[in-house]
This record gives structure tokens, C-alpha cells and sequence, in this order.
């Protein structure tokens, strides 16, 4: 079996080792306009110098209502996209490769006054504000603007796309029983994600790896099911996804117990059935746990969060713990 150090092929990316830096909002965006900053270029250089294969940026939003706050990053703009294309140059400088997670809010939206939406008028909490119920041909305008931000993060220089179906956002709402009361087309929980992968694949070169993150239950009453959500993700694979994100949760304002390696069985499933790289996340942060999870064939890459905000050069230490030999750029070595 693999091990979490040796190389992997997304579709046609070839990406240097299997573990990958989480998308993780940072609300630094202080200029309020989505644009990257100094700290986003840091944040993300960073773990490319200390050895992370593939790096995530954050939720990165398709206009600014889609932004959760005003500090969030967007890819709706020229002047976002030159910023994304420094950062870019950047990380691939290191070695490592890099993918824009491309999201919208939707009812999770909590900027002051604004136009919070989402595919009906329920809010996600009983502290949210309650969002307006999209129209048809809104929801179409959200799909294109999906598809112009692709494009924007193509030029940027981005080796893939993680379109972010989890977590409680627009795209995960759509697919939800409790968030989805529709009761035209876009009450089939399929139609909108489906439109927005289809879009999305037409207009970023044939050779990026398109990957969704999608939450595998949710664990709250009214959701869908394992088994839904895998049905789903067969008919998201046959419209052109490369690879899964597995994940849980996020539509609801309830959350598990979280232990080691808590989602990893759900990420084990996906990986059988689909037949496509599946990238598990959760508390993976132990190195002998991350190693066990690739080496059992639980999941084909790891993300690590938490861990790597702690520290980031987390693969790096990880290697020296597993007795791999990493090698760092610069004078990074010296301190192992």
C-alpha cells in the first residue's frame, strides 16, 4: 500500500505526496473587497516551504453576498485574481501544487445587511437571519457565476478546483431535505450541484482535476442519508468529478463527537463504491494515525487543519517521526 509520503495522480495532477492542507476561512481579508492579503500569502506559502503537497485555500467565494463575512476572500474580480496569481507563483516556486476552493454562503451568510439567500426561506439556526428564497433564474445566475469564477482561478494558475458542497453552504442546502423546500425543479436536490459541476467543467482545461467536498451525513433530523448522499456523488462522478473531499456535517447547527480519525470510515466507503481518489479530513494530526489511514486504504490523501495551524511544517515533522526522508527547501533541514 502507499504511503502517505509517495506521490498521487488526480486525474492528469500529479501531486508530490498525499497529504494536503485543509481549506480553512481565515477572515483576513480586511480590505472588505475578497481580495488576498499579505497574511493569505504567508498562510499559504508557508506549508508549501514546509513540505504539503497540495494546498487549499480558503473558502473562496463567487460574489460577495456569497461571502460568509466581509473578510472573506472572493474570485469575482481582476484585482482578486493578480493577488491569487502571487501567491500562486509562490507555492508552485516550492514544489508543491495548489487548488482554489470555490464556494457560495448562501443562508450562511452573516454579513451586516445583506442579501443573505439560500433555496428557501429557512434560516440555519434560530439566531441566522431568515434568507431569501432564490429565484429560478437567480439560481442560474449563481451557476454561471460559479462557472466565471472557475475561469478566474484558471488564470490564476491553479492546478484544481474544490467546489465546496459541505459544511451547510449553498451548494450543500440544495441537497438537503431540511434546508431544500422547493417545490419547482430546483427541489430535485441533484439539479443545482449537477449544474454547477457541469459548468464548471466546461470551461477549465481538460487536464484539471475537479474535486467536490461533500459532507457525508448530516446529524440532524430531515437530512439526507449515507446512502442518499452516496447516490448523489455516483450521479456528480458521471458529470466529470475527479475526486472527493469527504467530510460530515454543517447544515445544522449540531455537531458529533470528534476523535481520531473520526471520518475516516465514511471516506473508506466512497473510496470502494466510486472508484476515485477520495481525500479524507478530521483529527488526522497524529502522524501514525494519517499513515495508518492511507496505508489501510481508508482514503487515498489526508487534509490536515487544526495541525497545520499549529504548525507548518507539520509534514515535515511527520516524516521525521515515520523515519522518512523529506527534504525542505533552504537551510529548513538543519533544524532536523
Amino acid at each position: 500500500m502507499p504511503s502517505m509520503f509517495d506521490q498521487i495522480q488526480i486525474g492528469k495532477l500529479t501531486v508530490p505526496n498525499r497529504v494536503a492542507l485543509s481549506p480553512m476561512c481565515q477572515y483576513q481579508a480586511e480590505n472588505k473587497r475578497g481580495i488576498p492579503e499579505n497574511w493569505h500569502f504567508v498562510h499559504l506559502v508557508s506549508r508549501a516551504i514546509g513540505g504539503t503537497g497540495l494546498i487549499f485555500t480558503e473558502m473562496t467565494n463567487v460574489e460577495p453576498r456569497g461571502r460568509i463575512t466581509e473578510q472573506c476572500l472572493g474570485i469575482y474580480n481582476d484585482e482578486q485574481v493578480t493577488k491569487f496569481r502571487e501567491i500562486v507563483n509562490e507555492v508552485h516556486r516550492y514544489g508543491s501544487k495548489i487548488g482554489l476552493q470555490l464556494a457560495h454562503a448562501g443562508r450562511k451568510s452573516v454579513i451586516k445587511d445583506g442579501d443573505i439567500v439560500g433555496p428557501s426561506a429557512i434560516p440555519f439556526s434560530e439566531e441566522s437571519p431568515v434568507p431569501r428564497e432564490l429565484t429560478v433564474e437567480e439560481i442560474r445566475g449563481i451557476v454561471k457565476q460559479f462557472a466565471d469564477g472557475a475561469k478566474r482561478a484558471v488564470d490564476a494558475g491553479f492546478d484544481t478546483i474544490e467546489l465546496h458542497g459541505a459544511h451547510g453552504y449553498l451548494l450543500h442546502q440544495f441537497m438537503s431535505p431540511a434546508s431544500n423546500k422547493r417545490s419547482d425543479e430546483y427541489g430535485d436536490y441533484t439539479k443545482f450541484p449537477l449544474e454547477v459541476i457541469r459548468a464548471v467543467k466546461k470551461v477549465i482545461p481538460e487536464d484539471m482535476p475537479l474535486i467536490l467536498r461533500v459532507s457525508a451525513v448530516e446529524f440532524s433530523d430531515g437530512g439526507y442519508t449515507f446512502e442518499q448522499m452516496l447516490d448523489y456523488c455516483r450521479k456528480f462522478k458521471d458529470a466529470g468529478i475527479d475526486a472527493f473531499d469527504v467530510s460530515t456535517g454543517g447544515d445544522c447547527p449540531t455537531r458529533p463527537e470528534v476523535y481520531p480519525a473520526y471520518q475516516t470510515s465514511y471516506a473508506e466507503v466512497y473510496k470502494k463504491e466510486l472508484n476515485v481518489p477520495v481525500i479524507s479530513v478530521g483529527k488526522l494530526e497524529d502522524p501514525n494515525v494519517a499513515e495508518a489511514v492511507i496505508r489501510n486504504g481508508q482514503a487515498d490523501m489526508i487534509c490536515i487543519g487544526k495541525g497545520m495551524l499549529r504548525n507548518p511544517y507539520w509534514v515535515k515533522e511527520a516524516a521525521t517521526e515515520l523515519g522518512v526522508d523529506l527534504e525542505l527547501p533552504g537551510v529548513y533541514n538543519v533544524a532536523y
